[in-house]
């Protein structure tokens, strides 16, 4: 359907815009990770979107980049999940925090995101698991550059190595950010045969 707009941002009311394309004004909703980073009025602007489509309405959702669109899309798909929900999650964190939320299996960042209760958060959790896509990982970034979601690899190295979820979390934690795979697996290995 709407993949892309393209135009002139006319009105910003957290979380929806109104934006002007070719003369036609579309409302949308964006997460306010996207929102804290639009343009002033009066500028072009780029969003990719996602149209929702349902008995009492179609409802158009932007996102600045694609993997943000990418991680809603997954959100969505997930049981009890809706729009809303996944667009309190994208507001509440980033994408990139959201995939280390994944990654290290922890649900207290989830939950302090308005709407998110334990059990949806354990839930999202267990599903996104195997779910995002290399784009919402490879495009997930903090301020300092692209997060390695390695940490997802070291530890699928750990399980297979006959390592519970539980003994191999707390090593993951303790690793550096951005580590290698190889490596990572090595110093968790020293982390775990010193407990």
């Amino acid at each position: 359907m709407i993949g892309r707009l393209q135009g002139i941002l006319l009105e910003k009311n957290p979380p929806q815009i109104l934006l002007d394309a070719l003369g036609v004004g579309y409302e949308l909703e964006v997460p306010m990770s996207s929102f804290y980073n639009l343009p002033e009025l009066g500028a072009k602007v780029v969003l990719h979107t996602h149209l929702v489509v349902r008995e009492d309405g179609h409802f158009l959702f932007g996102f600045l980049t694609e993997p943000e669109r990418a991680a809603f899309r997954q959100l969505i798909k997930i049981s009890g999940v809706g729009p809303r929900i996944a667009l309190a999650v994208l507001s509440g964190m980033s994408v990139a925090e959201l995939v280390q939320a994944v990654a290290m299996q922890e649900a207290g960042r989830l939950v302090k995101v308005p709407g998110i209760g334990k059990k949806t958060a354990e839930r999202l959790l267990l599903e996104l698991r195997d779910r995002l896509p290399k784009t919402v990982i490879a495009g997930a970034t903090h301020a300092g550059g692209i997060v390695h979601v390695a940490v997802h690899d070291i530890l699928n190295a750990l399980l297979a190595l006959g390592y519970s979820e539980r003994e191999a979390l707390p090593a993951l934690k303790s690793l550096p950010e951005g580590i290698a795979v190889p490596d990572g697996i090595r110093q968790a290995l020293k982390l775990l045969s010193k407990a």
